[in-house]
């Protein structure tokens, strides 16, 4: 990989490549569904000894079908993943050459750096410029080189395996529920491909759920059940609507099916769609409102990883929107640091409260602890290479979320961000079992969350209204840091560290123009 190349190359059209493969998916699906409609025509008209094998090698021609399509996804993660790494070669690389223009060099079409006769004659300060540039080049092209060749082995084992044996069964067993995610991991590194891939494309919904599990794996697993849950829902809404009639007080659960499906749409077209960083999907469920986990960039292979935890109401219907604020935080950490492999999760694998009375307790915050702690704890077994840095972002009650998971159960987490808190399950920073330093607050002045007193507090401070002390101890204006939830995270004596939001309510904190979306993307960098 050479420099001309490498300023040339167009990581857009590696992932249009990779899009491509995985769009094949549709196509197989389709062909699968004629083959068994034709298998049961013929079922249906053709008994006896030659019927029962055609119709045994009918089913075992749908099945070497289908198995294909983990492969295309496959296809798919290893192009986007390499433009992505592109991507991040090229920013590095223009930005070395935007260094050597300020300091008066010229960068040849071989990366060689040299002075610019036309411009004002060489210094001992720009010979080390010169110097700095040429390492940053080469940094580049050697990030690009190992991209390029990472990707050739990947594909070419790909190719390796259509060629010869593409899925074989694994041996008897499977974790047990509880396992860990490293006993998981383990268990999954002890298959070979072949059994692996045939676990994706027979056991979907185990490989897809089980955290411990590569992403990869995941990713293609639940994207296989994507049809499967859409179908789960328009049965559901074919249910309710019979009953509605009959039964107005269905029509709450039908349109609860009708926002899940809505947002199950929008899910897929963002998981179809060829645009950069690619999405993995990592969860999805159905009950209820729905639960989603999805990733922006794969947190295996990023340097940097947030999850992201959202609040009150969220469900399936609100994923599009909810990951559209983690892509937010993932843009701007581009924008600051565009050399940086950077991933966001949405993780929405709990049941929100949806009013405010349920809001008014932790213990949906509870019950989702044990939950968001495996999952760190499975980013944490599989991602490649050394660790990377892992951030977790809570908002509203979802804050409440992230601190009761750290508190009962630990968080594999370098830093924790809360904004807009109702608080989180304790009194200081120091019992959320980070290192000092490490959490993170903000809350905006014209917040609502503000108000959201204890419900002792909302008692004293109405006997204070109603007597003649109420009037001195507004004029006191004593430290208002107790929450419903415990101590405010944004307040100096929680212990945390802050950084400042602007007047943009209880949703704006990821506005463009909000300065705490540039202190959330500092965070995840650690910078």
């Amino acid at each position: 990989m050479g420099y001309r190349q490498l300023w040339a190359v167009d990581p857009g059209a590696w992932r249009a490549a990779g899009a491509a493969w995985r769009g094949l998916t549709d196509r197989v699906g389709r062909r699968a569904d004629e083959l068994s409609a034709g298998a049961a025509a013929l079922r249906a008209d053709w008994s006896g000894g030659a019927g029962g094998a055609a119709d045994a090698r009918l089913a075992a021609l749908r099945t070497e079908l289908t198995t294909v399509c983990p492969a295309l996804i496959e296809a798919d993660q290893v192009l986007a993943e390499f433009a992505g790494r592109l991507g991040a070669a090229k920013a590095r690389l223009a930005a070395a050459v935007t260094r050597a223009d300020g300091a008066g060099l010229l960068v040849d079409r071989r990366g060689r750096v040299a002075a610019d006769p036309a411009r004002a004659p060489a210094s001992p300060r720009s010979g080390q410029v010169a110097a700095g540039v040429g390492a940053a080049i080469r940094e580049a092209l050697a990030l690009a080189g190992a991209a390029d060749r990472e990707a050739a082995d990947r594909l070419g084992a790909l190719s390796a395996a259509a060629r010869s044996t593409w899925v074989a069964p694994p041996p008897p067993g499977r974790p047990p529920p509880g396992a860990t995610p490293a006993a998981v991991r383990a268990w999954w590194a002890g298959l070979t491909p072949t059994q692996r891939r045939w676990l994706v494309a027979h056991e979907a919904a185990l490989v897809g759920r089980l955290d411990g599990v590569p992403v990869a794996a995941r990713d293609q697993a639940n994207r296989l059940l994507l049809g499967a849950r859409r179908e789960e829902l328009l049965a559901a809404r074919r249910r309710l609507l019979e009953r509605v009639p009959r039964r107005p007080v269905e029509l709450a659960g039908l349109l609860r099916v009708e926002r899940a499906l809505a947002g199950l749409d929008a899910l897929t077209g963002r998981l179809a769609a060829g645009e950069a960083p690619r999405a993995y999907l990592l969860g999805l469920g159905t009950a209820g409102e729905g639960r989603a986990v999805v990733a922006l960039g794969n947190p295996d292979r990023a340097a940097r990883t947030l999850t992201y935890v959202p609040g009150m109401t969220a469900g399936l219907g609100d994923v599009p929107g909810e990951l559209g604020r983690a892509a937010r935080v993932l843009s701007r950490c581009a924008a600051i640091a565009p050399e940086e492999e950077t991933a966001a999760v949405l993780w929405l694998d709990y049941d929100a409260p949806d009013f405010l009375h349920e809001a008014a307790w932790p213990g949906q915050a509870r019950d989702a602890g044990p939950a968001l702690h495996r999952f760190q704890e499975g980013l944490r077994a599989t991602h490649d290479g050394p660790p990377g840095r892992q951030t977790v972002l809570g908002h509203s009650y979802g804050s409440l979320v992230v601190g009761t998971a750290a508190r009962d159960h630990g968080l594999a987490a370098d830093a924790l961000v809360f904004v807009g808190s109702p608080g989180v399950g304790v009194a200081h920073a120091a019992e959320l079992g980070l290192p000092p330093g490490q959490v993170w607050a903000s809350t905006a002045p014209d917040d609502v969350i503000r108000l959201a007193r204890p419900p002792d507090e909302l008692a004293r401070q109405a006997l204070l209204a109603a007597s003649p002390l109420g009037v001195a101890a507004r004029l006191a204006g004593g430290p208002e840091r107790e929450l419903w939830f415990g101590q405010d995270p944004a307040h100096p004596g929680f212990g945390g560290r802050t950084f400042p939001s602007g007047r943009h309510g209880h949703t704006g904190y990821w506005a463009a123009d909000n300065p705490a979306l540039d202190g959330m993307a500092r965070v995840v960098l650690g910078r």
